[in-house]
């Protein structure tokens, strides 16, 4: 349940004239449009708030993956967690522009996901399958029905290849969209053919600090210009957009630009519409009642009935900010489509029927409002086991005194409602069975007007003679979630192959009801309750590679639960299942280092060294303003400069480090986090921009060996070329450009068909000591374990 604080900025955040007036301006367009992307943020919110909410039209984002592949800015979240994240990021900023969400892929276990950076499409084909994601698109339209389609990126050289990608499909499903032909799998499902009228594409630049497009742009056709501000808050429609991308905090968007974006140029590629000079997007489409009222041999019963709701409609605008005048108003458009409905021919409402359904549904979220009926609905908790239970109540507003209202819930498989009460609040108590089914973690969708997620309510009122009907979402996404919960700590071991341990302490933290706990031991290895911990015992020889050890509570697979709480998003969740897991290899520490982590919660490095069997230490403010002459190492975590302004402060500091003979190590950093090239380093050195050119996607590329015996490279242990092998999603990124000749670079790799690039691992001595800075994604590497990584790492942070 949200805390008082929490629903008082929910309340804020939405007051009752925007939320009616909102749902006011949706009714003034028949018109959709949809805008395709590969990632949540890759949406153009700006402009999607100056369709939506001046023009009314009905905003649709195509999303193919859930993100979970990218960085995060707010936390330690990575893969599914912060899929999960993300997702939840994006309905926030759909919500913001009144959008909906249309999702292509459903997490790191579905092919289509985000699997990091890849420069152009066919790569990205080649993970997701071209004929894949096309055929979700075709669903898509054929589902949602976009009258106008609008990829934010261009399929050019130098541009994501996860963009390229969306951009070429959502072209080539046009064509398949509208053939019958195609995909009669869909048919079959009640998908019908759909024809989108016009595809656009950006005639601006993707360029900028991470892209850098080859080409240029194609000529504008038209422009979309937003001159006006939005009625209902007086705010610019670009200053709406980044309202709406704030939510996107994990990639750190929200930008406060001096002067709000507005004009936004458009290549018209394609059309089904017979050419005519545009001043609008919308041109040639039927985007009014008035205008569909012109259909061919339509009965005047009918055209009278779409202009009559459409006249109605207009005059409920008007009315605006009285309530009473609007809800009559709107009740009578209601009345004349359902004429339509009624009377139209079946060649009609084929073509123009769903616009007719959306609309209604429009109507009555709108009535609801005006007529005051609901308030929220909340959950005791937004989670509940099999077996348990939790209390739902419903809030209804004071208009709902004057009418007779029914609620009911929509709730998951396996769990029913009890109506325990009553009155201006309907409560419900909520009872999972035993056997009730886990919720799915990423759903395909989320819609604006209502009705997302495993459980909502939909609220029904009698109205000036009509049954008004609406659905409302919880407060809080509300899910099954499993009995137990387990935490292993540690969740991973690192295992030296010539340690003399042959015990490791584990605790196994469980929550929920008492239940037995057992493991899944490989051969050999064993896990052996001590006291209220265990302990793994590992064989007589140990030999090199991973090993998992799995985990069961009562006989069933147990789960390790990573739960997430950001203001913006509330509460989430993420399980996978739980395991013990163990990497054996060859590595030898440093002798003598005491390390300090300087880390801004981007990455695990900290832990990670620790688990290694090194001294460290990890420094927050207090620590850092501390004497540093300790260590003799200090390692700062990725993006830690633009997090953390204690470390930035102190910056001279880590200089003198440095000269006084101590090893400042960075991990790589953006530009844009607080990266000053002349007064960050010891010594000057630039990170490259574009970042796209600037960094290795293919984890499998040959890395060459500058300088063999360099003392980075030679010990304590020898890096030799099975260290690069195994590697994930990429060799690193935000390589470095230029540096001061002090610093030697100690690596070469590229991409294929591209130029060497040596700004990966840099080193110099400076004074009595060393900075060394990283390009490469160690820190994900030793996420998944990979070998190489620690021992590279255990070289990296020996001694000046």
């Amino acid at each position: 349940m949200l805390s008082a604080r929490e629903r008082i900025e929910k309340q804020m955040a939405a007051p009752a004239l925007v939320r009616l007036h909102r749902k006011l301006s949706r009714l003034k367009s028949t018109v959709t449009v949809m805008n395709t992307g590969a990632h949540p943020d890759d949406e153009q919110n700006g402009l999607l708030a100056f369709l939506r909410l001046e023009h009314g039209m009905r905003v649709i984002v195509a999303c193919s993956t859930r993100g979970e592949g990218g960085q995060n800015a707010l936390g330690s979240e990575r893969r599914g967690a912060l899929g999960v994240l993300r997702s939840r990021e994006m309905e926030e900023a759909a919500r913001i522009i009144d959008a909906d969400v249309a999702w292509l892929g459903h997490g790191p276990d579905d092919t289509i996901h985000d699997f990091g950076f890849s420069k152009d499409g066919d790569a990205t084909f080649a993970r997701w399958g071209e004929a894949r994601i096309v055929e979700r698109l075709v669903r898509a339209y054929r589902k949602e029905r976009p009258d106008i389609v609008i990829p934010t990126f261009l399929d050019v050289p130098g541009q994501h290849g996860h963009h390229r990608a969306m951009t070429r499909a959502a072209e080539a499903a046009i064509v398949l969209a509208a053939d019958a032909t195609a995909f009669p799998e869909h048919l079959a499902e009640g998908l019908k053919p759909w024809r989108v009228a016009k595809y656009y594409l950006p005639a601006w630049s993707g360029g900028g600090g991470t892209y850098d497009d080859v080409l240029p742009p194609p000529d504008a056709t038209i422009t979309v210009e937003a001159c006006s501000r939005d009625k209902a808050t007086g705010a610019e429609y670009g200053r709406i957009g980044e309202w709406s991308r704030y939510f996107h905090a994990s990639q750190g968007m929200g930008d406060w630009p001096m002067q709000a974006k507005s004009v936004w140029p458009l290549h018209l590629k394609l059309t089904s519409i017979a050419a005519n000079e545009e001043r609008f997007i919308s041109d040639g489409l039927p985007n009014s009642f008035e205008q569909l009222a012109a259909f061919p041999d339509l009965p005047d019963e009918v055209a009278a009935a779409l202009i009559s709701a459409d006249t109605a409609i207009a005059a409920a605008i008007e009315a605006f900010p009285h309530r009473e005048t609007i809800v009559s108003m709107l009740t009578h458009a209601a009345g004349h489509l359902e004429n339509v409905v009624a009377n139209a021919s079946e060649e009609f409402l084929a073509l123009h029927g769903h616009r007719i359904e959306r609309k209604r549904i429009e109507i009555d979220a709108a009535i609801l409002e005006a007529a005051s009926i609901f308030e929220f609905v909340s959950v005791g908790h937004p989670s509940i086991a099999p077996g348990g239970s939790t209390v739902l109540t419903a809030e209804l507003g004071e208009g709902a005194r004057r009418y007779n209202v029914d609620i009911s819930l929509v709730l998951p498989s396996g769990v029913s409602a009890e109506h325990t009460s009553y009155g201006s609040s309907r409560t419900f108590l909520l009872t999972a069975s035993a056997n009730a089914r886990l919720s799915d973690q990423f759903l395909p969708d989320w819609s604006c007007l209502g009705g997302n997620g495993h459980a909502y309510v939909r609220a029904s009122a009698e109205i000036e003679g009509r049954s008004v009907t609406g659905v409302f979402d919880l407060e809080e996404p509300f899910i099954v979630s499993a009995a137990h919960a387990i935490k292993l700590r540690p969740d991973a071991l690192l295992v030296p192959l010539d340690t003399r341990c042959r015990g490791w302490q584990v605790k196994a933290d469980l929550t929920g009801e008492a239940a037995t706990l057992s493991f899944d031991s490989p051969a050999g290895w064993a896990m052996v309750a001590s006291g209220e911990d265990w302990t793994l015992t590992a064989p007589e020889r140990i030999a090199p590679g991973f090993t998992g050890v799995g985990v069961s509570v009562g006989g069933h697979p147990a789960f390790e639960v990573e739960t997430m709480s950001y203001p913006h998003i509330s509460r989430a969740e993420f399980r996978r299942p739980a395991a013990l897991n163990i990497l054996a290899l060859d590595l030898q520490l440093p002798e003598g280092a005491r390390i300090a982590y300087v880390g801004g919660g981007a990455d695990k490095v900290g832990l990670w060294l620790a688990r290694m069997g090194l001294d460290v230490v990890d420094l927050d403010a207090v620590g850092l303003a501390r004497d540093l002459s300790q260590f003799t190492t200090i390692v700062v975590g990725i993006f830690a400069f633009g997090l953390r302004k204690d470390l930035a402060a102190i910056t001279q500091r880590l200089h003198q480090f440095v000269e006084n003979g101590g090893h400042l190590v960075t991990l790589y950093h953006r530009p844009s986090d607080g990266w000053h090239p002349d007064e960050t380093p010891v010594l000057r050195l630039q990170i490259g921009s574009p970042s796209v050119r600037w960094r290795v996607t293919d984890p499998r590329a040959e890395v060459t060996v500058l300088s063999p015996d360099h003392l980075l490279l030679s010990g304590p242990n020898l890096i030799h070329p099975e260290d690069w092998e195994g590697w994930n999603k990429e060799r690193g990124l935000y390589f470095a450009s230029s540096w001061d000749e002090c610093y030697e670079p100690l690596l070469s790799m590229h991409d294929v068909n591209e130029q060497p690039l040596k700004g990966a691992l840099l080193s110099a001595e400076i004074g009595k000591g060393r900075h060394t800075h990283v390009s490469l994604t160690l820190h994900h590497q030793m996420d998944r374990l990979v070998p190489g990584a620690f021992r590279l790492m255990a070289n990296l942070v020996q001694p000046a």
